[in-house]
């Protein structure tokens, strides 16, 4: 079996899910290539091969520094076209979900989104991924057609370290690289210095703050834990923070270490965002929040006494 993986690259720095695929591609085993566009793609080809990507293909071209959907799937399809990979993998990120939905249709592929797992079943490839809002756990199989289109979730697999790899200089017809798109700038809305999409863990914040002015304290509480700062779309609405920031259906799927969810009362659109996170730990005045049913600890009590107690222990623990 032939996997390819897809790498993407921010501010010319490969993304983590980058090397987490390669990790995800191992765990089933077969033939691994790895593709990477850029501008000059060589020092980021260099580096997946380092980490066990296997026979990275590398496109360089000017067109290639800024994300482009139209042309980004057109150079893959020519990849693809070459080396026919049975399953191709990509990070489950916003451009990640945008780029294999045209891909899987422009190779007359299946997809499956948001792969929480991959495994063989006989000569079938299994991506499980989380269904009605996490309440199902689905296993899809691919059925015939072209290759698998999966893209995966962040931090369901560690990323690789080590490996071998060979870097393959790819040359790609011209008319590739034509688009009736122009991007000229690419601008990341910044939600802090941990983003909240790569975070092994998050301090989000919702309604039960009351007001915008009380966010410092969760930023206190996540400067203490090393954490991202998260929230729930209400906030983000409000204008409070920034949707950068926004966890849930309209927002990120993450899956950190530890997810704090501070006066969120668990609507069904914010945990399909974030109820995969391994440990859930949820702070309400309410005892009824529906968060409390996800949570694995739950501390029922007043946000503005609790918050601040933590962030003094935490902050004591690590001095």
């Amino acid at each position: 079996m032939k996997i390819l993986t897809i790498a993407l690259h921010k501010d010319g720095k490969l993304i983590p899910a980058s090397f987490e695929l390669i990790e995800a591609a191992k765990s089933i085993g077969g033939e691994l290539y790895t593709a990477v566009l850029a501008g000059n793609a060589e020092p980021q080809a260099n580096e997946l091969a380092s980490r066990g990507g296997g026979k990275v293909l590398a496109v360089s071209h000017e067109s290639l520094d800024l994300y482009n959907d139209q042309v980004y799937a057109t150079v893959l399809t020519a990849l693809i076209a070459k080396y026919t990979p049975d399953l191709v993998l990509g990070p489950a990120s916003f451009y990640g979900k945008a780029l294999f939905g045209r891909l899987a249709a422009l190779n007359g592929g299946a997809q499956a989104s948001d792969a929480t797992g991959l495994a063989m079943d006989g000569d079938n490839i299994v991506a499980t991924r989380p269904s009605y809002g996490g309440s199902v756990v689905s296993e899809v199989v691919k059925n015939g057609g072209g290759p698998f289109f999966v893209t995966v979730r962040g931090k369901c697999f560690a990323e690789s370290k080590d490996g071998g790899g060979e870097v393959i200089a790819e040359a790609v017809d011209g008319s590739a690289f034509d688009s009736q798109m122009t991007i000229k700038e690419s601008k990341v809305e910044s939600g802090g210095a941990v983003s909240v999409a790569e975070a092994d863990i998050i301090v989000s914040a919702g309604r039960g703050l009351r007001a915008a002015e009380h966010l410092p304290m969760i930023a206190e509480l996540a400067d203490s834990l090393g954490a991202a700062v998260g929230a729930s779309r209400a906030i983000v609405d409000a204008g409070w923070t920034p949707y950068s920031q926004q966890v849930g259906q309209t927002g990120k799927t993450v899956n950190p270490k530890l997810y704090v969810a501070v006066g969120i009362s668990g609507a069904i659109q914010h945990l399909v965002g974030m109820r995969s996170s391994r440990t859930i730990v949820a702070v309400n005045k309410d005892k009824d929040a529906p968060i409390f049913n996800v949570a694995n600890y739950g501390i029922i009590g007043d946000a503005f006494e609790i918050v601040p107690a933590l962030t003094r222990k935490f902050t004591a623990e690590l001095k």
